[in-house]
This record gives structure tokens, C-alpha cells and sequence, in this order.
């Protein structure tokens, strides 16, 4: 990601953010700190990235509601799969959001898989645009906030924090798979022992 920064500058954040904001799944978390750490190298300005990457994300979002308010859900049915949508993960999310209301739509933006579909889950459930767009604006600004002010800061140091990050991610999953043996084993054990004559 940071050679494509390094090669399309704003165009690259800006790209990234902007198509997976109206739902296709895209790194653009990654595209924001890619870019504020080539800010932080004197690449690129980090409050033109993140003007950019806001801009993507809100327009990109916005896309993603129209598509939702106009082709409905059979438009969702017809080309979901493509983009891991399926009318399953799309009943859920809808529901989610009625529950929660336009709050939702700020969370959302934090939240895998959430973030891509926001905007057209959001179209198809009916909420008017001008609240939808005051929300996501919020949503977006806080993302892109947190995300180009870790990367600005961590600077020169990305790749050392993500060398670490992984290391602790793979103690993390291996102590994960050693806890779900245990817990299988001990679940056998009782039921062995509590069958035995």
C-alpha cells in the first residue's frame, strides 16, 4: 500500500477509500495510514490527505445510498454475492440499523463490513438523505481523523509496529487454538467419564 501511495499519491487514497465506501470491500483504513505516513516522510501533505480520504468516504458513501435507495433490494439480491453481501449478512445489517438509528451509521464506520454496506443499507431503509449525510459526514471525519493521526505519528515507525502487531497477533491466535483444544478436550473428558458405567 505504500508503494501505490508512493506512486498515485492522493489519487491512491482517495481511490481506495472512494470504492470501498459504497461497497466493494477495499483497504482503505490501510490507503489513510499509508498516506498520512507518507505525510509524516514529506511525500505528501497529511491535511490534504485527509481532506482527500473525507471527501472519498462521504461521496463514496453517498454512491453506496443511492444505489441502495434506487435499486432496492433486488439490485442487492442480484450482485450481493459479489461483494459478500448476501440477503443473510444484508437482513442483519438492516436490522441492526433500525434498532440502532442513525447512530449507527457513525459506528459503522469503525466496523468491518459494516463501513462497506453502511450507505446502502442506508438507502434501503427508507432514511432521508440530509440525516444520512449529517451522520456520515460525522462517521467519516472521526475515521479519517484517527486513522491519518496514527499514521502521521508512526511515521518511519510503520513497519516496526507492524512487524510487532503481527508477532503479537500470531502469540494471540495460537494461544486462541491452544484454548479451544483444551476447552474440546475437557468437554470430552466429562462426557467420557460421565458415560462411563
Amino acid at each position: 500500500m505504500l508503494d501505490l501511495i508512493d506512486r498515485f499519491g492522493y489519487l491512491g487514497v482517495a481511490g481506495v477509500v472512494f470504492v470501498e465506501s459504497f461497497g466493494i470491500p477495499a483497504p482503505g483504513e490501510t490507503a489513510i495510514i499509508a498516506g498520512a505516513v507518507a505525510a509524516g516522510r514529506g511525500h505528501l501533505d497529511i491535511v490534504a490527505v485527509a481532506v482527500v480520504g473525507f471527501l472519498a468516504a462521504v461521496i463514496g458513501d453517498t454512491i453506496g445510498f443511492e444505489i441502495g435507495r434506487r435499486g432496492g433490494r433486488p439490485l442487492v439480491h442480484r450482485f450481493g454475492r459479489y461483494v459478500r453481501l448476501t440477503p443473510e449478512r444484508l437482513d442483519k445489517v438492516q436490522g441492526f440499523m433500525s434498532r440502532q438509528g442513525p447512530k449507527i451509521i457513525v459506528v459503522a464506520r469503525f466496523v468491518e463490513g459494516l463501513r462497506q454496506f453502511n450507505g446502502i443499507v442506508a438507502g434501503l431503509s427508507g432514511l432521508p438523505y440530509r440525516t444520512f449525510l449529517a451522520w456520515n459526514a460525522v462517521g467519516a471525519a472521526l475515521w479519517v481523523g484517527l486513522w491519518s493521526t496514527g499514521g502521521y505519528l508512526a511515521g518511519d515507525h510503520i513497519e516496526q509496529i507492524a512487524k510487532t502487531l503481527s508477532r503479537y497477533a500470531v502469540i494471540a491466535v495460537a494461544v486462541a487454538i491452544l484454548a479451544v483444544i483444551a476447552y474440546l478436550w475437557r468437554r470430552r473428558r466429562k462426557s467420557t467419564v460421565g458415560g462411563a458405567p
